[in-house]
């Protein structure tokens, strides 16, 4: 009834990991009782999801354990490097090196920049040398050695021998490393556990034809996923008390705990775990693609099977297929899109560190002023089940899917108006006394207040950042997933430049004008992202269909096994 491609993750070789095994867990149009549909059942039926495989719901418990982890950490940064160390515990304001605000954002700045710029390094590990598995375990260690650093470097003694700052900066270095390294692997391997390319038509138990897609279940597969992340962010709950009530160190010694169970669950689920090959000189393929596409002007021009009757010299030479031209077009337009989502993440990067500073700023009561962030984790919880079982299916059966690009638009103008909000915000904490415009220590304003912008970065992240991960693997060459993913992650690389740039502003009194700005440039973005690209939507489906038949991918893994073969020969030579 179907087939899949399934590799053992534990093999000792790349070729080794080329081996076919079949399994009817995936289904393809191919037989009477699995049809394609026609263009008149695109018409008249409704889309939905298919069912998700086990191994995904384990690769999202590593994503979770890892964003425990991840957000446990980060929750208590800005404190920990803005403020001086209390003379005891509990703490009105916890704190250890003293060093202010500009200090405290340039650092958690920086250290979001590290964590998204460090995926290119993962992703060309993966795709081209040790494949996503050994890629997360490899990396996986390299974290926890910088928990280790962080956390031992947290405790009192060390705090009053200076040792925070040193340690701190060496911990977030290799701490970047890792969870770069993970992030570029853990998102297309969440997606690969689910093979099928092609819808097809189902009749449901109540006799109703329904039409499951690709779309509809990876839409799926990343709203789980990105659900467990959220999940997991939830941590910053607890660290956030811990560094008040005990101290730093015991608020990073969680999330060190914590990492155990995610290495156990990628080690303990090897042999579930499906995923595509280590492709080799990817990067040179690719390269060799595109420049010849240059050269004979067109991209149909540099499919073998062309090259061959326009170019023979060129077709000698070729080492790729017809297959993997389409997807590298289809990954170049995706890549473009990406384009825009530095100043998506400009907006978004604010809830981790000024939008923490502003709450230091208000009246909180008995409640962490960093412990606010955590209403966007608990809104996206709520949020993100009522999107996937209930928005988006009725959406589905009234004919209007909301395609990827119309989602990502959503997400920038939700953004914008997050920032827009806490603008309002702002000014209104300059208003209030006893510090008016200066706020040395808290004004006489709620950090109530501060809900709706979390509520609106939710939002946009279940339109922008969501689809984004959903549109990165779903675009991507199939020996490419982890690099385009990398690509997609590495915009926030450039929000942490621009956001480097406005730290001469991050000070009392312009803050106002800084949240105003980032929301006209969010707004700006959501109008051009919808004008340059919304064309791609009508093409969604189509694109996504673009994938090897049965005798293709025999071919092209035969053409792998060669490829590995010479270059093991020529090693050895």
């Amino acid at each position: 009834m179907s087939e899949k491609v399934e590799h053992d993750v534990t093999s000792t070789s790349q070729k080794e990991e080329l081996d076919v095994t079949t399994d009817a867990s995936i289904r393809q149009p191919v037989d009477e009782e699995y049809p394609e549909p026609t263009e008149e059942d695109w018409k008249n039926l409704r889309e939905v999801a298919d069912t998700v495989p086990l191994s995904a719901f384990l690769v999202i418990l590593i994503e979770f354990c890892e964003r425990f982890t991840y957000y446990g950490l980060i929750g208590p940064f800005q404190n920990y490097i803005q403020f001086p160390a209390p003379d005891s515990y509990p703490a009105d304001q916890p704190g250890a090196m003293g060093r202010g605000q500009q200090t405290a954002t340039a650092l958690t700045t920086f250290f979001q920049f590290w964590c998204y710029i460090t995926p290119i390094l993962g992703a060309i590990v993966s795709d081209q040398y040790l494949g996503k598995y050994k890629s997360i375990l490899v990396f996986g260690a390299c974290y926890m050695v910088g928990l280790l650093i962080l956390t031992l470097t947290s405790i009192p003694a060390a705090i009053a021998s200076g040792a925070a700052f040193p340690g701190y900066v060496v911990a977030i270095i290799i701490i970047g490393l890792g969870t770069g390294g993970i992030k570029s692997n853990v998102s297309p391997l969440v997606a690969e556990q689910y093979q099928s390319k092609r819808p097809y038509v189902k009749t449901q138990k109540n006799g109703t034809r329904v039409i499951v897609t690709p779309q509809a279940t990876y839409q799926k597969i990343f709203n789980m996923f990105y659900f467990g992340i959220n999940v997991g962010g939830l941590s910053a709950i607890a660290t956030t008390e811990m560094e008040k009530n005990i101290g730093f160190w015991s608020a990073y010694l969680l999330p060190t705990c914590m990492f155990v169970p995610c290495m156990l669950v990628v080690v303990l689920g090897r042999k579930r775990y499906i995923e595509n090959p280590p492709r080799g000189s990817v990067f040179l393929e690719a390269g060799k693609v595109i420049y010849y596409s240059f050269k004979t002007k067109s991209w149909d021009a540099v499919k073998p099977s062309n090259l061959a009757i326009s170019h023979p010299d060129l077709a000698a030479k070729a080492t790729w297929d017809d297959v993997f031209v389409d997807e590298l077009k289809r990954g170049l337009r995706a890549c473009i899109v990406f384009c825009w989502y530095p100043f998506y993440w400009l907006c978004y990067v604010q809830m981790t560190n000024n939008l923490i500073s502003q709450a230091a700023t208000m009246w909180t009561g008995n409640v962490p002023n960093d412990i606010l962030n955590n209403i966007d984790p608990l809104f996206l919880m709520f949020f993100i089940p009522v999107m996937d079982r209930v928005v988006y299916p009725l959406l589905r059966r009234f004919g209007f899917p909301m395609r990827p690009i119309f989602r990502i638009t959503l997400g920038f103008f939700f953004a914008a108006v997050a920032m827009g909000y806490t603008a309002g915000v702002q000014s209104m904490v300059y208003r209030a006394p006893p510090n008016y415009d200066h706020p040395d220590g808290p004004n006489w304003i709620s950090a109530a207040y501060q809900i709706p912008s979390y509520i609106f970065i939710a939002l946009s992240e279940i339109f922008a950042s969501i689809t984004g991960l959903e549109y990165a693997y779903k675009k991507a060459p199939q020996s490419m997933k982890s690099i385009v993913m990398a690509l997609f992650l590495f915009a926030n690389c450039f929000a942490s430049i621009l956001n480097f740039a406005l730290v001469p502003v991050t000070v009392d009194p312009k803050l106002t004008w800084m949240y105003t700005g980032i929301a006209g440039c969010a707004f700006v973005c959501a109008i051009l992202v919808w004008v340059c690209h919304h064309k791609q939507d009508d093409n969604d489906v189509e694109d996504d269909a673009i994938a090897r038949t049965d005798e293709q991918m025999n071919e092209y893994m035969q053409h792998v096994k060669a490829e590995i073969d010479y270059e093991a020969e020529g090693k050895t030579k």
